[in-house]
């Protein structure tokens, strides 16, 4: 069996102990792993999981940053088909205390420095998972003896990803090893440059690993059996030393990018390994491609387009389509990936013609299986296997896609989702509010930022600063409002709901596109 065609964490992992030995598998801050060192570690890891009694089907939850032993875990925890849930370290204790309740995670692994968090997170629970800490969590694997395993199946649930709710809570996108793995024959027969991958090839992973982009760059690697270096968190110095390092590869957000071209070491720093920079969450602007390019000459550059519910990249806007000049396409997100649908339907369901704008949906083998507990919200997003993404769009007669709007009303800045209905409940508890509605507005760094519109409850006297500090204590920091404003009275239709299209409409006039 090639290397493409298999599907599983384990089949590739057994794969490359034997096909590649010596090469690097997993590296942060000059510790490395080999593929073989991989697999044996691995199947220590498997064993400490049984002896702490969990089985196919179980919960772990990951509260760190980026770290080599959060992807030993991962990578291990999927041979057996227990599966993984990271959980974003900038959340806020409720937030995670919600995750933890929602996935019934029978561990908690902790990486340093998230101790506190954790223990008033757990506090928060009526029945909170035992938390381990990654002393105890190694010390453990060293001790384990491993044995023989009923490895998971394609179609067994591996990862668990949460994206931001519409109705508050985060929702669980459940992905099997198929989710994560699929994709690759389709890309590999379309012959695309950037689908094959040199021997030497190093990724680097430095998004959230509580995100598709962060996480699905290590499934990256371990298809393709090349290195990854892992860093704790996004800063461009870490950027630019990668670079330094050798990386071929990486995913960033534009806001991220622009820290790095523009950071004093980069005139100076080697980035002639760099062969694709790709990126997603929102389009590059033209000053910013000029600039990139002029900073990493011999890059390609790949806008990515996806969700975590479509297992991340389902369009893909390739270097040809990035012209120093510009040009139409780089407003797009580009073509459908070899293997994904992707066609722009009306609110009756047909499809419509070139040029109108509906609903994007994606029929792939890449999409969830559904949202963990939640069989409405699945049918919902679900439908004869199209995912439906809540983006209005348009498509050309090419098969350029055209995002417009959200038909949804998530925010994306800096590349993390952020859904109003979560932060206007934490902004409704303010005992000063009447009426808060949140929106995006334009934001040159981050692409949009979060702004609150409040109403004062009679007689009293709303102050910004305050609502943000009220705020903060409830959130994560990329959910605070940056801004807010006072105003009378909401813009509503005859029916009573509110408007914020109303409420963004002065702020993102004049522009192409009503998101970033």
């Amino acid at each position: 069996m090639a290397e493409h065609e298999k599907l599983t964490f384990d089949e590739l992992i057994r794969h490359w102990a034997k096909e590649k030995p010596d090469q690097v598998a997993l590296e942060q801050e000059g510790s490395a792993l080999t593929f073989a060192e991989l697999e044996d570690r691995s199947r220590k890891v498997v064993a400490m999981l049984r002896a702490r009694g969990l089985e196919k089907g179980d919960r772990i939850a990951w509260l760190g940053k980026n770290a080599r032993h959060y992807f030993e875990l991962f990578y291990s925890a999927a041979r057996l088909g227990i599966v993984m849930v990271p959980i974003g370290w900038r959340l806020a204790a409720p937030e995670i205390a919600y995750i933890l309740g929602d996935t019934g995670a029978k561990l908690l692994f902790i990486d340093e420095g998230f101790g506190e968090l954790a223990d008033k997170a757990c506090g928060q629970m009526d029945a909170a998972p035992p938390i381990v800490d990654t002393p105890t969590a190694r010390a453990e694997i060293a001790a384990a003896q491993p044995g023989d395993f009923a490895a998971a199946g394609a179609d067994d649930a591996v990862l668990q990803l949460y994206t931001s709710g519409t109705t508050g809570n985060p929702k669980g996108a459940v992905l099997t090893n198929a989710n994560l793995f699929s994709l690759r024959l389709p890309a590999e027969e379309a012959a695309q440059p950037w689908s094959s991958w040199d021997e030497d090839e190093a990724i680097l992973i430095c998004m959230p690993c509580a995100h598709i982009g962060g996480t699905g760059l290590g499934i990256m690697a371990i298809a393709a059996g090349i290195r990854a270096i892992v860093q704790a968190e996004f800063t461009p110095d870490g950027v630019l030393d990668a670079f330094e390092q050798g990386i071929t590869r990486l995913f960033i957000v534009p806001a991220a990018l622009q820290m790095v071209v523009q950071h004093p070491r980069a005139k100076d720093t080697d980035m002639s390994a760099v062969k694709y920079v790709m990126y997603g969450a929102a389009p590059i602007p033209l000053d910013l491609l000029r600039e990139a390019v002029q900073t990493i000459p011999g890059a390609g550059f790949l806008q990515c387009y996806g969700m975590t519910e479509t297992t991340g990249t389902i369009a893909m806007l390739p270097p040809e389509d990035h012209a120093l000049d510009g040009n139409q396409r780089m407003r797009s997100a580009g073509k459908a990936v070899p293997g994904a649908e992707l066609k722009v339907v009306g609110e009756d369901g047909g499809e419509l013609p070139c040029g109108e704008v509906g609903e994007l949906i994606c029929k792939s083998p890449s999409n969830m299986i559904g949202y963990w507990n939640l069989p409405d919200a699945t049918r919902g997003a679900l439908k004869d296997g199209w995912m439906h993404t809540g983006d209005a769009a348009y498509m050309d007669e090419d098969g350029y896609v055209y995002i417009q709007d959200r038909i949804k009303d998530m925010i994306i800045s800096g590349g993390e989702n952020v859904y109003p209905a979560q932060v206007e409940s934490a902004i409704y508890g303010h005992p000063a509010v009447s009426e808060v509605a949140v929106i995006g507005v334009p934001d040159e760094t981050w692409g949009e930022a979060v702004k609150a519109c409040v109403v004062p409850k009679p007689g009293t006297t709303v102050d910004p600063d305050d609502i943000i500090a009220f705020t903060r204590e409830r959130l994560a920091g990329f959910k605070v409002p940056k801004t807010v404003e006072v105003i009378d009275a909401m813009p509503r239709n005859p029916s009573g709901k509110i408007l914020r299209r109303e409420l963004r409409a002065p702020f993102w006039e004049g522009r192409d596109r009503q998101v970033n």
